[in-house]
């Protein structure tokens, strides 16, 4: 894919919608965290939050890479993911909008 050159009206819109999908994911992980953390009863219990928190530290900052090279990808995931809704990426080119949306649907 050819490298999309953002505006900067484009730029604070993605800048904007990043930083709203990162809060909502990371919210949503810290809830769960708490859930977990207060049914610990036994070590194993211990072990699996250790193992989930580090599953999910490896996700998020694989996921959250502000590269605008890869933006439109990271974009279409977190569509996909539920994490990010179409309507924070108003105001990005067409044609933009346009790729992040058929990645979405892959």
């Amino acid at each position: 894919m050819s490298e999309i050159k953002w505006s900067e009206t484009e730029e604070k819109i993605a800048k904007q919608a990043f930083e709203k999908a990162y809060q909502r994911e990371t919210l949503a992980l810290i809830k769960i965290v708490r859930e977990q953390a207060s049914q610990i009863t036994k070590l194993e219990d211990l072990w699996y939050l250790h193992d989930l928190l580090s599953t999910k530290r490896h996700e998020i900052d694989g996921k959250y890479d502000y590269d605008h090279s890869t933006l439109v990808f990271v974009f279409a995931q977190l569509l996909k993911q539920g994490w990010l809704h179409h309507e924070e990426l108003k105001g990005l080119n067409p044609k933009t909008l346009s790729k992040i949306s058929a990645l979405a649907r892959i």
